[in-house]
């Protein structure tokens, strides 16, 4: 029993399962708007669960896909497959059990969500071979969470509406900005093993331009998106609030110095996504309703 605590809790570690926190926001902002309100609790349930179970399957997936360049980079080996914690066996298996769960979840809510569901775990599988063979490798995990709301929308409604895709792609553009600076880490390894990233391509200061653009494109997104959807006040706000907390962001790291990366990856993201919720929820819960398509 204390064994299966161990596994347990290393297993939870390795995926970091509290950084569901990054695309649940968006996911939940898009749960709100397509229930106008709230969903039933059955609704809502099983999408918590099925997004907690897709995130689990994919950063699982994930460290079992890079064991080996784990172990080979100095950032990376004390991972819990290279530093010998969890066998790549295990990994698979878990891997296996939190997809089977994601299907279950998706069952449950569903027939679209269940029939989209090979195509979401294509999406979240795939990510994990990108880096060795594009430069964009980013922007796959950008998508990977960016469906996200797109998922949300279709297992409320059962079907979706174009006007959901413009927060899939502010989401995509996030995630990719975030993860180019993420990269910059590992821009010496990355060439010397002969892997794909935008900072190894065009250089670390070329990237951080790269990930500006980004985040501005994804601050545009969020301003069509509140159009189509008739913000008020108060969720014109919440988009100020975002553009605001991405400035901080970028401005706590620079090419010559990225010692508060992970402050300004996991903290201020983390941040950025419960506020926008926080602002959005607001706006639809003080007396409006969203109007149909």
């Amino acid at each position: 029993m204390a064994g299966i605590f161990v596994k347990t809790r290393t297993t939870l570690e390795m995926i970091k399962w509290e950084h569901s926190i990054f695309a649940l926001p968006f996911a939940l902002t898009a749960v709100l708007l397509a229930a106008h309100g709230l969903p039933t609790g059955r609704t809502l349930g099983w999408i918590l669960v099925a997004m907690v179970a897709a995130r689990s399957a994919a950063m699982a997936f994930n460290r079992w896909a890079d064991a080996e360049l784990d172990a080979a980079n100095p950032r990376t080996k004390m991972r819990a497959i290279p530093a010998g914690l969890l066998t790549r066996q295990f990994v698979l298996g878990f891997t296996l059990a939190a997809t089977a769960v994601f299907v279950l979840a998706a069952g449950e809510l569903n027939r679209a969500t269940l029939c989209l569901s090979p195509v979401a775990l294509a999406v979240l599988f795939g990510y994990s071979y990108m880096k060795r063979v594009t430069r964009w490798s980013h922007l796959v995990l950008g998508l990977a969470l960016g469906i996200a709301p797109s998922a949300a929308w279709i297992a409320v409604r059962g079907s979706l509406d174009p006007r959901i895709l413009v927060l899939t792609a502010a989401v995509t553009l996030w995630v990719g900005g975030f993860d180019v600076l993420y990269a910059c880490q590992d821009y010496d390894y990355d060439r010397a093993a002969g892997l794909h990233s935008l900072p190894q391509a065009a250089g670390v200061p070329a990237a951080f331009w790269a990930a500006r653009l980004m985040h501005a494109a994804m601050l545009g997104l969020l301003a069509w998106f509140g159009g189509l959807f008739h913000f008020r006040a108060i969720g014109w706000l919440g988009v100020a609030a975002v553009g605001l907390l991405l400035a901080y962001e970028h401005s706590l790291v620079s090419p010559r110095n990225l010692r508060r990366l992970n402050a300004a990856f996991f903290t201020m993201n983390g941040v950025i996504a419960m506020v926008f919720l926080g602002f959005v929820a607001a706006d639809l819960w003080l007396g409006r309703s969203i109007p149909r398509p």
